[in-house]
């Protein structure tokens, strides 16, 4: 893509993949465009204000309360201090990819976590690693491991009796190494082969920082270091049910070891030994990912299948149990909170504030699969997401909390408001789209156009017309009547040789523009779905949105050597003055707009992890929206 031109006719021709785009220059901007125009950086900058959702559904012990009154936890690439009184959250934002694992120090200040390999935009392997960082100025203390550890860190955790000084962790790779480190030195001390199969818990005893915990996939192991030499005993099933995972381990006031397991049991392994000296069978209908032994001494275990909360006395008897309701989904991890308050990380993506004997309050949600829907309401301070977990979810900017969630049968992938805010229409990945009512998320109507991704749904900005973009290489145009009730067919855009990417309409809602996956730009009379070859048409347009990737006034968003799907979305401030792009290596860039030289330049925010798939500004450009594909995390920003 490094090569541009400008014709005498008045069009800018650019390379994706040695593919030429064309794109015409306004007659306004005609006579004093040159390609090397120097740009400026945009006045603006973005703020990480909010991280909607938590990984729960792949992580564990990964909920913990700090002294300062804010849970820890992470999403993405971010690391989320959030005071759910005060409805406030701090980020720490030194990873460049997936967070997987965290760890609080016994000084309950210093926090520890690991990432995953990552991927740069050079095509460079970003180094799995642990950070080591203050809670408080959110410095980053230390970093560890770099080339050491192999595709991934998922375990992490602080010895507890030397004042802290080690740090073990185990990574992904085929052995699942485990290492023990001083971390102030940033010195391995030790490390060893773990198991072939996966490892989910690593812990130090919390009496004596020579012995390690470790267990997972049909095992459990109990180290004791000695120098620079781990040494592996295998904790003994006996005439014991095995499991096929030994899915935690807590440890007791009295130092015996407590796990769950994939079975439903809870062991407990009198301490120092490698031996079961008590069962409670059955304590669960299914998995158990989490015990949590509470500072009186009191037991809590969180059970997968059944979705329950138990509560046990000092001597292992059941007290009392709640429920998490299935829409938040199984329990994942558990930390005490405040005394009497508990909180519990769910696989759904949920953190909910708990107390028995059944109060459950939801503090963090978020969507549970790939995300790429989103739009922003057109007077008010919210935005709608859906996602391929068939989720479709109306926040609010202030709350940070959904109004209302609605389930659909399909997997959502686009949403696009009615300029009235009245209705919310949302394309699926099968050909279908729906019409909900904003207000009380009812569905208003329902058509089905291929069967294909409906990869946009936008309504004009009369709202006279409603666009279905489809991955069938069609645009479909309806009109709409009774303020976004009323729906029919009014034409039907065909002449794209591949799936349709993006769609703008005009201001004057007469015609649309799109973009394809092999990079066209097309143009169509929105009455009638005819397509307009002439550029004397549309060349001065004024378009209502810009989110097309390829147009004059946005091209120069696309970096050098750029692979067509690089850049998933754009979209233009309200204002008219600045334009944010989300690419494929999880940043989210602010360029100046117009945004027409080449590789102009921009700030980088960095947050996501995966692609990112979309990005919107708040109807009054206070705050930007971004979503992240695989890392199904949502971001809001503000515009400083």
């Amino acid at each position: 893509m490094s090569s541009f031109d400008v014709k005498k006719d008045g069009y800018v021709r650019m390379f994706l993949r040695g593919r030429p785009v064309t794109m015409h220059i306004p007659d306004e901007q005609k006579e004093s465009y040159s390609l090397d125009q120097k740009v400026a950086l945009p006045a603006r900058k973005l703020k990480l204000k909010w991280v909607y959702g938590y990984r729960g559904r792949d992580c564990r012990s990964n909920v913990y309360l700090l002294p300062t009154g804010e849970i820890v936890y992470f999403n993405a690439s971010v690391v989320v201090l959030y005071n759910t009184e005060e409805q406030q959250q701090r980020h720490y934002l030194g990873h460049n990819d997936d967070v997987k694992c965290l760890s609080v120090h016994p000084d309950m200040v210093t926090i520890a976590t690991g990432q995953v390999a990552g991927n740069s935009k050079d095509g460079k392997l970003l180094p799995p690693h642990i950070r080591v960082w203050d809670s408080v100025s959110l410095n980053t203390l230390h970093v560890i491991g770099m080339g050491v550890f192999d595709r991934a860190v998922t375990c992490v955790a602080f010895s507890k009796s030397n004042g802290g000084a080690f740090l073990c962790a185990v990574d992904d790779s085929n052995d699942h190494m485990l290492s023990v480190w001083n971390w102030q030195k940033e010195k391995q001390i030790a490390d060893v082969k773990c198991s072939n199969d996966s490892v989910l818990a690593a812990m130090f005893h919390p009496m004596d920082a020579n012995l390690i915990v470790t267990c997972g996939k049909s095992h459990i192991n109990f180290w004791t270091m000695e120098g620079n030499t781990l040494t592996k005993r295998q904790g003994l099933f006996e005439k014991h049910e095995k499991p096929k995972y030994v899915l935690c381990v807590a440890f007791a006031q009295n130092g015996d070891a407590i796990t769950g397991d994939s079975s439903g049991n809870i062991y407990i392994w009198a301490k120092g030994g490698n031996r079961i000296s008590q069962v409670l069978s059955g304590a669960h209908e299914g998995g158990i990912f989490s015990i949590c032994v509470l500072k009186d001494g009191t037991m809590v275990s969180g059970g997968g299948k059944d979705r329950k909360v138990v509560l046990w006395d000092q001597d292992y008897r059941k007290q009392t149990d709640m429920e998490v309701g299935e829409a938040f989904g199984p329990v994942r991890a558990l930390a005490e909170g405040k005394p009497g308050e508990l909180f519990i990380g769910t696989t759904k993506n949920a953190i909910i504030r708990a107390a028995f004997p059944d109060t459950l309050t939801p503090v963090v949600q978020g969507h549970t699969d790939e995300l790429w829907g989103l739009d922003v309401h057109p007077s008010m301070e919210q935005f709608v997401t859906c996602s391929q977990d068939k989720q479709v979810h109306l926040w609010d900017t202030n709350s940070h909390q959904p109004l209302w969630s609605k389930t659909i049968e399909d997997q959502g992938r686009s949403a696009g408001f009615h300029p009235s805010g009245a209705v919310v229409a949302v394309g699926t990945m099968t050909g279908r789209w729906l019409v909900l009512d904003t207000d009380t998320r009812d569905l208003v109507s329902m058509h089905t156009d291929g069967n294909e991704i409906i990869s946009n749904v936008k309504y004009s900005p009369d709202g006279n017309y409603l666009a279905v973009a489809s991955h069938d290489n069609f645009v479909y145009i309806y009109a709409v009547t009774e303020n976004g009730r009323k729906y029919s067919r009014a034409g039907k855009c065909t002449g794209h040789s591949s799936f349709v990417t993006h769609l703008d309409w005009s201001s004057d809602s007469q015609y649309i523009v799109t973009n394809s996956g092999d990079y066209e730009i097309l143009f169509w009379e929105a009455s009638s779905g005819k397509h307009v070859t002439n550029m004397e048409t549309v060349r001065n347009l004024q378009w209502a949105t810009y989110t097309c990737t390829l147009s004059f006034n946005t091209f120069g968003v696309w970096p050098d050597g750029a692979d067509g799907t690089d850049i998933n979305a754009v979209c233009r401030s309200n204002d008219g003055s600045l334009l944010v792009s989300a690419d494929d290596f999880g940043k989210v860039l602010l360029f100046s707009f117009p945004c027409c030289q080449p590789r102009a330049p921009s700030h980088e925010y960095g947050g996501h992890s995966s692609h990112v798939t979309n990005v919107a500004f708040l109807h009054d450009d206070s705050h930007l929206i971004s979503t992240g594909g695989k890392d199904t995390s949502i971001l809001q920003w503000a515009v400083v």
